[in-house]
Formats: C-alpha cells, sequence, structure tokens
C-alpha cells in the first residue's frame, strides 16, 4: 500500500496538522509506503525542519513541480491574485497522483483529483487543519472526501449535520499538531519587561477580518500604551498577496502593508509568515488573545486565559455556530474599547475560564493516546479494516515508542 501526506499550499500553516502523522505510520508501517509530498521551496523547508525536530524514522519526501512552460506561464500571470501554483498542481501529476492507494491533506482543492480529474479509485483523507467555527469548514465540499479526521464532537455533529458525510467516514482523533508542541517563550525583543503581551491574530478573509477597517487602529493603541506587549502574528497569508479574497464568498481587500513603526516600536513584535506563527510559540506564550475568527483560538485555549474579538463587520453573532468561539471572551464594536477590554480582561482574568474549558473540549478531545498515534490508527483501519492493519501499529493505548509527542 501507498499513501501520501500532500502539502500543496502557499504557506506552511497546514503543514504542522498531518505530519505527524505520517511520521508515525513511517515508523510503525514499514510495509506501508509513506510519501510526504510538497509543492514549492517553503514547504520543503518546513517539512524538513519539522522532520528533523521529531527525529526517528522519516517518510520519503517527493517535491513536486509544474511540468508545461504554458503552466509555469500561466501560473506567474496570475499567483498575485488566486493560487494559480495550487490548483495548476494536480493536472500537471495526475500519473503521480493515481499511483497512491490514499492521499491525506489538510485542505479542500485536492478533492479536485476526483471532481474533475476522475480519479475515483484514489482515497482522499481529509486530516482538517483547525478546530474552527467559521461556515467554509462546514460546506458541501467536505462530503468530497472519503475519509475525514475531526478533532472533536463539535466538528463530528457540524459536518453529520450541514455536510452529508456520515458517520462511518469520519473518526474523531484529537489535534495532532499538539504532537509537536514546545515549550512557550516570548519572542526575544519582548522578554524580561514583565508587561502583559497580547497576540493579534487578525484573520485573511475580507468579509470576517478586523484587519481591513481596524488593524491599524489595533497597533496603533499598543504604539500608544507601551505598558503592554503587542504580537502582532496575523494568519500567514493575510499579507501574502496584494489582493485579499474570500474563498467562501466574492469579496476582495488589500491588506495593504505595515510602517516600520510598529516594527521598530519596542513592545511590539511584528511577525508577518514565519515558522512562530505557525508552530503555536505565540498562542503559547501570550497573556491575552485579541482577534477575529481565526482557529487559532483553540489553540490559545488549550491553557484557557482572557480573549478579546473584534466584531469589525458588524455581524449579529449570538446564537451563531460560526461565532461559537466568541462566547470565550469580550466582544468589541472596535479599538477605541480596547482600554475597557484589556483592564477588565486582567483584573478578571478567570471570568470565561469554565465557558472557555467547555469549548476547548467540544472541539478538540484529547487522550492519553497522543493525537497522531490515533489518526494514524483511524486511518489505517479505515483503508485495510480492523483485521488487516498492519503489523507494527498499535490499535490501543499508548506506546511510549511510537508516540511523537503528548499533549493530553
Amino acid at each position: 500500500m501507498r499513501i501520501g501526506f500532500l502539502f500543496n499550499h502557499d504557506q506552511i500553516h497546514q503543514v504542522a496538522h498531518s505530519l505527524p502523522i505520517a511520521m508515525v505510520l513511517a515508523k510503525t508501517c514499514p510495509g506501508v509506503e509513506t510519501v510526504v509530498i510538497t509543492t514549492n521551496e517553503r514547504l520543503d523547508r518546513e517539512v524538513e525542519r519539522l522532520m528533523a525536530i521529531v527525529g526517528g524514522t522519516r517518510p520519503k519526501h517527493v517535491r513536486l513541480a509544474h511540468k508545461s512552460l504554458f503552466t509555469r506561464g500561466a501560473v506567474h500571470a496570475l499567483e498575485c491574485v488566486i493560487p494559480a501554483a495550487k490548483l495548476a498542481i494536480y493536472r500537471d501529476n495526475l500519473d503521480f497522483f493515481r499511483s497512491f492507494d490514499a492521499l491525506v491533506v489538510a485542505e479542500k482543492t485536492t478533492a479536485l483529483l476526483k471532481t474533475r480529474y476522475g480519479l475515483h479509485d484514489l482515497k482522499l483523507i481529509h486530516t482538517r487543519h483547525g478546530a474552527g467555527d467559521r461556515a467554509v469548514g462546514f460546506n458541501n465540499a467536505s462530503a468530497a472526501f472519503d475519509f475525514v479526521l475531526v478533532s472533536g464532537p463539535k466538528i463530528r455533529e457540524r459536518l453529520l449535520a450541514e455536510t452529508g458525510l456520515t458517520e462511518d467516514r469520519l473518526a474523531m482523533v484529537g489535534y495532532p499538531k499538539f504532537d509537536l508542541l514546545k515549550p512557550k517563550m516570548l519572542p526575544e525583543k519582548l522578554r524580561g519587561n514583565g508587561r502583559p503581551t497580547i497576540l493579534y491574530n487578525p484573520h485573511v478573509s475580507p468579509h470576517l477580518s478586523s484587519w481591513y477597517r481596524d488593524g491599524r487602529a489595533v497597533l496603533d493603541y499598543f504604539l500608544n500604551h507601551p505598558e503592554y506587549n503587542l504580537i502582532f502574528a496575523p494568519h500567514v497569508m493575510l499579507f501574502e498577496r496584494k489582493v485579499a479574497v474570500s474563498i467562501d464568498r466574492m469579496r476582495l481587500a488589500f491588506p495593504g502593508k505595515v510602517d516600520h513603526r510598529y516594527v521598530d516600536a519596542p513592545n511590539i513584535h511584528v511577525d508577518l509568515g514565519s515558522a512562530a506563527s505557525t508552530d503555536m510559540s505565540y498562542t503559547q506564550a501570550a497573556d491575552i488573545y485579541l482577534g477575529d475568527v481565526s482557529s487559532q483560538i483553540y489553540e490559545f485555549l488549550r491553557t484557557p486565559r482572557p480573549c478579546i474579538f473584534l466584531n469589525s463587520q458588524g455581524v449579529t453573532y449570538q446564537g451563531d455556530p460560526n461565532y461559537l468561539h466568541w462566547s470565550a471572551g469580550q466582544v468589541l464594536s472596535g479599538p477605541s474599547e480596547l482600554d475597557r477590554a484589556l483592564a477588565d480582561a486582567t483584573a478578571n482574568p478567570e471570568r470565561y475560564r469554565a465557558i472557555q474549558r467547555r469549548l476547548f473540549s467540544e472541539s478538540i478531545a484529547l487522550e492519553l493516546t497522543p493525537s497522531s498515534l490515533r489518526a494514524a490508527q483511524a486511518i489505517m483501519q479505515y483503508l485495510w479494516g480492523n483485521e488487516a492493519v498492519p503489523a507494527g501499529l498499535p490499535m490501543h493505548g499508548v506506546d511510549a515508542d511510537v508516540a511523537i509527542g503528548h499533549a493530553a
């Protein structure tokens, strides 16, 4: 059997959601050919970085490319607006993808291999990438996958109710990314001053993000309030292109640039897309979360702490499952309310603690068995059946020699 783990994106934020599963399979199932597939140099570096950190048996690593001059030219012309490189890679490598029994992915465009290119014998397994509440995570595109790994009961129930997926095509496995968790540490610039540290983490989607209306006012607030540290680490795609496009609605916006006065401020750390902005370094280190709709809120809530949300779009969010995470903290209509909100968060850090714990447990179901091992077990049970799982992969409990990490 041949199983591929495809990473086909402009940025690196999806890698940690499924690479740990590939490493467990490579270590425990030598009879299964496990192949990690990347499509650009940035992804190559991140895969190699994480595999070096984990150590041990490594899966085979293959880099794909666009094969025709026409494709490369079209990608170059269109990439500044749409993810042309990501979409073209499928058509240019159909024979390669056809050679696999299963392909494990963290995003949904790979469904084109079935819906457009007819690779119906290829089993597509979706790991998702986050435990968030956005509507796009529960659209009908999920039903194009043969098998879906979910982090917790909230995700499972919404997929069953909203997408047409059935119980036999879902497995709850926790959060493999947590198996790579490292000790928290503030950015060097902010260490040692003892000030409360706020993580501002706006999303990229124009119809959801706080950045386009309020982002610079947020940065100005902290520029003028040096009694706080600020980590500005937005979604890694926010500044990737000159134009941001909502994938679930036809909305365009211009992210612009981040002025040097923010970058140079002694109490502000700006990170527009390094590995630290995706590996939970900042969600671990911050004292207070400030954001809008990013699923990183659930990574932050692994350790309950105060949260503040900016309702820059003026949405009616009460009772809306797409904004469930906003019940974890204060919701502001704009940056002018930051004084009050930060004072309250500092004075009453446990105010939302019970709600946060409940939201986290509904979104991410952790167990003693590491999530990457649970995911590997679920994949092999799906592909082989309970009676024919390859030797070497423990099907119950914890095996210290197999586990990549432990985040329960």
